[in-house]
Parts: structure tokens; C-alpha cells; sequence
């Protein structure tokens, strides 16, 4: 695990942007292909509007979301809203957006169909992550309903998640597939998540999610 410090958030959005592009490029200099899967919230947004002006080949990257709430993108707490709006938008609008969304009342009814459209795309080969200051990442919430289904070493690609502390059903990529993207990132800002970060490297995945995802992990902070 590597610890990037900058100096203030506007200075981490625009190197995390720089340091993914370039993870990108790489990948299309040895591939025809590369996909990129990104969070949702309120942390990455900033990286997105420096991100989408990019000099990169979007029209062969794939972009989906790491975890989505079952919503349609018309309601404001969707996580494709936010990628669409933020992300794909100027050179970036070239690439293609895979949804985990599908309009039927469970994610259950569509995990297998969600999964058979990532297939293609994995492993990923840019992944960016979030953390929240209860040690989550993705959608695999400490003490959710599906949580260790998540975490199994052969987990899914995709599952489905029920985290008791918010009000809708979820689908999250697993565990598995979100440690093994090939280049690995994950963006947090504050104190307070520091020291989350710094709590989870002692403490076991169904505590700590994201403890399950940090090997070889860069991580990008700023206060």
C-alpha cells in the first residue's frame, strides 16, 4: 500500500486525474481495450471534472460504477447519474457506460444479467474507490445483509446488498473483483477518513471492508 499526501483537495483532484489517465493510456498502449470502474458519492466528483478533459482514446474504455443504489438514474442519489454528469461528459462522452442498474423492483431478479455484461470487462484494469469513515467501500458495508457473501474468495462478480443504515437495496461489484483490478486507487479526503484508513489495517474485512481490497493499493488523501 502507497500513501500519496497533496496539499489541498483541488491539488489531489487534479494529480489523482493525471495519475489516472495515465494508468489508462498504459493500458491502451498494451490492449485494445481498457475498463474503468469509479464510485459514486461526494468525493470523486471533483476528480471527475478534471478527469473528463483527459487526451485519452475513451472510445475503448468501458466505464461502470464499483456499486450502484437501486434507483433509476433520474433520482439524484444515483451513483450513473453522477458518472454521467461528471464523468462522461467533453472527450470522455466517447467512452462507453455499462449501468448495474436494471428497472425491476430487486437486484436479485438481474444479478446474473448484470455480471454477463461486466464479464467481458475483468479483470478491471483502472479501479477507483471510496471509503466511508465506517471503514466501507463499494456498497460492502460493516454488518450489511450480504456482506459475507461479498467477501467469499469466490464470490460473484456482482452481489446484492442490504445495508441497514440506508433506505434502498444496493448491488456492489465483490470483494474479489474490485482486489483484483490491476491498478488500484483509492481517494479519500479529512482527518476523520485518515484515521478510519489507518484503523482498518488492523482490523478484520467484515469489520473493516475495505481491508479486503487494499493490497497493492495506492492511496490518494488530502485534508
Amino acid at each position: 500500500m502507497n500513501v500519496v499526501d497533496y496539499p489541498d483537495r483541488e491539488m489531489a483532484a487534479i494529480g489523482l486525474a493525471n495519475v489516472l489517465a495515465g494508468a489508462l493510456n498504459s493500458r491502451l498502449l498494451t490492449s485494445d481495450h481498457a475498463s474503468f470502474a469509479v464510485p459514486g458519492g461526494s468525493t470523486p466528483g471533483p476528480v471527475f471534472d478534471a478527469l473528463c478533459a483527459a487526451d485519452l482514446d475513451w472510445s475503448r474504455v468501458s466505464v461502470f460504477a464499483t456499486d450502484e443504489r437501486w434507483v433509476p438514474e433520474s433520482d439524484p442519489r444515483s451513483n450513473g447519474r453522477l458518472i454521467r454528469s461528471r464523468l462522461l461528459t467533453g472527450p470522455a462522452a466517447e467512452a462507453t457506460y455499462l449501468p448495474l442498474y436494471r428497472n425491476v423492483t430487486r437486484p436479485e431478479e438481474v444479478l446474473s444479467e448484470i455480471e454477463e455484461s461486466l464479464a467481458p470487462e475483468l479483470p478491471i484494469s483502472v479501479l477507483l474507490l471510496g471509503m466511508g469513515t465506517d471503514m466501507h467501500t463499494a456498497s460492502l458495508f460493516p454488518g450489511a445483509q450480504g456482506l459475507t457473501a461479498a467477501l467469499d474468495r469466490d464470490a460473484p462478480a456482482v452481489v446484492a446488498m442490504r445495508p441497514d443504515a440506508v433506505p434502498e437495496a444496493r448491488v456492489s461489484l465483490s470483494a474479489r473483483v474490485l482486489d483484483e483490478a490491476l491498478a488500484k486507487h483509492l481517494v479519500i479526503f479529512g482527518a476523520e477518513k485518515r484515521a478510519a484508513l489507518d484503523r482498518a489495517l488492523s482490523l478484520p474485512p467484515e469489520t473493516a471492508p475495505v481491508q479486503a481490497v487494499l493490497g497493492d493499493m495506492t492511496i490518494h488523501w488530502a485534508e
